[in-house]
């Protein structure tokens, strides 16, 4: 289910809530209306908008920090790709098996992360993932440096295949996502809740609807940037693939 599917969700779900309190308040018996009532009605809906409310807060914080950390991560693969494909170049004829790989791990990871619209998505397979990075090691620790200079750079690049690989794994697993969809329900439902408090003491009128359309369209709004940053890979808000393509680019065919 996509982050604008789900925000069109709340948005129906918050806005046939505040319709529903609108309907009851006119359908209550006169005694329910009363002072005591509503006060204790605005008690607890206090208590959930305040619930609410700092939930929805530390999710947009959370998923836009870890957002902000996936990007960095992106940016630096890409820095250390360029890296690695150059200190390959410079080991001469006998580092060129290990850029093809390079390159080909690089290509297989842009395509499956970033797919084109009309190219189905590769799964994520962290088996083979650990494979590839293990066999672009193996060849870089096997070459043979003839100069005290090759033997530099030959280190230089163990280090940074063992970089790229770990950041690799790292970024398969974060496009699982981490956010609970039984806590999202849970979340939907103190909203719908809320809103029907919204409706149960107000007289129905144009400016009270546009106001209860505004209010359910910020929440649906706010459920929509939190389940776009925590798929970051996709959707409208997705991490640019422009430091793994740059990258690409420098990189022998």
């Amino acid at each position: 289910m996509t982050a604008l599917v789900v925000a069109v969700i709340v948005f129906v779900c918050t806005l046939f809530g505040a319709l529903l309190g609108i309907y009851l308040s006119v359908r209550l018996p006169k005694h329910h209306r009363e002072s005591d009532s509503k006060s204790a009605i605005q008690l607890v809906m206090g208590l959930i908008a305040s619930v609410a409310a700092l939930v929805l807060g530390l999710l947009i914080s959370s998923t836009h920090s870890s957002f902000d950390a996936q990007q960095a991560e992106v940016r630096r693969l890409g820095v250390h790709l360029f890296q690695l494909e150059r200190v390959l170049a410079r080991l001469g004829p006998d580092g060129d098996d290990a850029r093809h790989l390079l390159r080909a791990i690089v290509q297989s990871d842009a395509k499956r992360i970033w797919p084109d619209i009309q190219v189905p998505a590769i799964a994520y397979q962290p088996l083979q993932a650990q494979t590839e990075g293990e066999q672009l090691i193996d060849r870089i620790a096997n070459l043979s440096p003839k100069t005290d200079a090759q033997r530099v750079n030959q280190s230089r690049a163990l280090q940074l295949a063992e970089t790229v690989s770990e950041t690799r794994l790292l970024l398969g697993e974060q496009e699982r996502g981490s956010l609970s969809w039984p806590f999202l329900v849970v979340l939907i439902f103190w909203l719908s809740v809320l809103f029907v408090g919204f409706g149960l003491f107000v007289r129905f009128n144009a400016t009270v609807f546009a106001a209860l359309v505004i209010g359910a369209l910020s929440v649906a709004g706010a459920i929509f940037l939190i389940l776009e940053m925590n798929q970051p890979y996709s959707g409208v808000m997705r991490i640019s693939d422009a430091p793994i393509r740059d990258a690409l680019s420098q990189m022998a065919p």
